[in-house]
């Protein structure tokens, strides 16, 4: 499969399971929605931000495309950033933060693949 193609719809997949149940997005994450009555909304946040670059992405074309990868790729070095900032402040343990980090990573695989691919 097409990478960008196969992150787009992947994008779509942890987007909607964040929108439609943050409590179990939060938890296969290894966050703590009963310690933080927040996180679910924070957790759809995530979920519609995910679902609208996927689709996006999925429906763009060419250059456009290519922006929209980029733009992901961005977005996916945010989230990893993110995540081993909590870790060391502290708010997450280690293997928690691996469990943010590890995935963000692979989309920045993904996309940078997807760029170069014809």
């Amino acid at each position: 499969m097409n990478p960008v193609i196969g992150l787009s719809l992947g994008r779509v997949a942890v987007g909607t399971v964040a929108l439609a149940n943050p409590d179990l997005a939060a938890k296969l994450f290894q966050l703590d929605p009963a310690t933080n009555p927040q996180l679910p909304y924070l957790t759809r946040l995530f979920g519609s931000r995910e679902i609208a670059l996927g689709l996006i992405t999925l429906l763009a074309r060419d250059k456009s495309r290519r922006n929209l990868v980029l733009a992901g790729i961005l977005v996916d070095g945010a989230d990893a950033a993110t995540g081993y900032l909590a870790m060391q402040e502290g708010t997450v343990s280690k293997r928690t933060a691996l469990t943010l980090i590890v995935p963000a990573v692979g989309a920045i695989g993904s996309g940078i693949s997807g760029l170069f691919r014809r």
